[in-house]
């Protein structure tokens, strides 16, 4: 095997490796609280798709045609966002590269995604998107009032024990560790909210029997 020929296999693994960390470094993103989602994302909205379709949206820098998965929708209710509704979400079109698979049969979907320059909604497997009726009433009280409140607020997630917080200004976020699972009680049924010394905790809402603040002990 000549020198050249060994160099071009080593220039194509060499692509093969960026293009695989590429592609994982693409989906790669924490695990988020339903209120990280709502003050990180630029849009959060309730909408029913009624629609799906494959558009091109430009080039890439090689020339080829960038493929999106655009989803038609009808808004229901803006709880952060633009002035004006939003009639279409884009995605990419595999889990591979991050895109999100979502059902078109009228479902009603909470929705979190970034606002892009040319104004139009992008979403990804990052993003916080739930069917609106698995949502929990606390959430939905929540998307009105509470999450913003707590936006100068930092929920820092436990993965395993010991955890703990570094600053009056988080809030433990146990689901993980407790429930085994990031759709647990705090996410369902608690806002991380700043108190009038500035100092952050954990709120209770009407879903569970008493509205109050719930100070979590290091595990």
């Amino acid at each position: 095997m000549t020198w050249t020929t060994n160099s071009c296999f080593v220039t194509l693994a060499v692509l093969l490796v960026w293009r695989v960390e590429e592609i994982a470094h693409a989906c790669s993103c924490s695990l988020a609280h339903p209120q990280q989602a709502f003050c990180s994302s630029d849009v959060v909205i309730r909408a029913r798709l009624i629609g799906e379709s494959e558009v091109d949206v430009g080039n890439d820098i090689y020339g080829n045609p960038i493929k999106r998965v655009k989803y038609d929708i009808k808004q229901t209710k803006m709880f952060k966002g633009p002035s004006q509704d939003v009639d279409a979400i884009y995605t990419a079109p595999s889990s591979a590269v991050c895109g999100v698979s979502l059902e078109t049969n009228g479902k009603d979907y909470l929705i979190t995604g970034k606002l892009e320059a040319d104004g139009t909604m992008h979403v990804t497997l990052c993003d916080f998107i739930e069917p609106w009726e698995s949502t929990s009433a606390t959430q939905k009280k929540s998307l009105t009032q509470r999450y913003a409140m707590g936006c100068g607020c930092k929920i820092t997630r436990c993965s395993s024990i010991p955890c703990m917080i570094s600053s009056p200004a988080e809030c433990l976020w146990t689901d993980w560790v407790i429930d085994k699972t990031i759709r647990g009680k705090q996410a369902r049924h608690y806002a991380c909210i700043k108190r009038s010394d500035d100092s952050c905790a954990w709120y209770r809402g009407a879903a569970l029997p008493s509205n109050d603040f719930l100070d979590i002990e290091d595990p």
